[in-house]
Formats: C-alpha cells, structure tokens, sequence
C-alpha cells in the first residue's frame, strides 16, 4: 500500500480522494504512505477510490488487491505465481520503487504456507517489528547484505534443526 500511494501524483484525482476518505489522517502520513488494516479496507471497499484512478493506477490497485484478497487470505490461490507477478508488473508500470517486504515476498513464493490469512495477528506484528529493526541497522540502505542479514535472522531461529554435532 505504502509503494502504490508513494507513486501517485499528490495532485491527481486519486489522491486527493484518499484525503477526502481519510480525514483522520494528516497529508504528510498519506503522502508517506502511512495506513493501518481497517484504512486500507476501507478504501478497498470504496468503489469511487476505483472509478477515479486512471487506467495504470487501476491495474495496480486491483492487482493489489487480488494479492491481498486471494493469495493472503485464509485459502492461497492455485494461480498466486501469476497473481504476485502481475502485481509487481502493475507496480512497475506505475513507478513503484521495489520495497524489500515486496522483494521478499517475490523471492520466497513457493515458501509461504497455504494458509497464510491463518496466521494470527502476534506473528504478523513481529514480522513488521523485524523488518523495522532492519531498515533501523541498514539506515535506508536496500542490498543484498541487509536481505541476507534478515534470512540468516529468520535461519537462526528455527530451532528444529538436526545437527550432526552437539552442543555440550
């Protein structure tokens, strides 16, 4: 959400819409990008959010939401490769910069469970609260070294492991 919202004109139509539907927000923290769950269903919902996109800002909105609605839901759709590679096709055609939770998630399709939308509220949290600590230490630096800082992290955790070797 925050990638689509950053690559929109803070002049255009569609924008000042999520102004007028959002008045509880401030124009800085739309402009950054800066919203929770119920206010981006909110503006799922919103048919007039749609209507007054144009035709690049549509592509990428409803594949935003295909992704979150059938591949992040409770059931992973049959077709999630096509469906994520779609979305990040529409980002680029809108000039969406490449975040890393989307580099990631492109990176690690074939990890994700099938139940994804099963898990509860406490692992999503901490998955943020993980990447924030990252971008913290990297300082807005995106490479392959803080990537592959955030894998071994995720690595180090899982304790299920066998080991040829034991610690005493």
């Amino acid at each position: 959400m925050k990638q689509f919202v950053r690559a929109l004109n803070t002049d255009g139509e569609c924008f000042q819409h999520i102004v007028s539907a959002l008045p509880a927000l401030s124009f800085e923290k739309i402009k950054a990008g800066v919203f929770d769950g119920p206010q981006i269903r909110a503006l799922v919902r919103d048919q007039d959010f749609v209507r007054k996109m144009d035709d690049k800002e549509k592509g990428a909105w409803l594949s935003f939401v295909a992704v979150m609605e059938i591949f992040l839901g409770n059931k992973k759709a049959d077709n999630y490769e096509t469906l994520v590679a779609t979305m990040l096709s529409a980002f680029h055609d809108l000039g969406c910069n490449m975040s890393v939770k989307l580099h990631f998630l492109y990176s690690h399709l074939d990890r994700f469970p099938e139940n994804l939308g099963a898990v509860s509220d406490e692992q999503g949290e901490r998955f943020h609260k993980d990447l924030k600590t990252m971008e913290d230490r990297y300082q807005g630096r995106w490479d392959k070294h803080m990537m592959a800082d955030y894998c071994w992290s995720i690595k180090r955790e899982f304790h299920e492991t066998f080991h040829k070797r034991k610690s005493f």
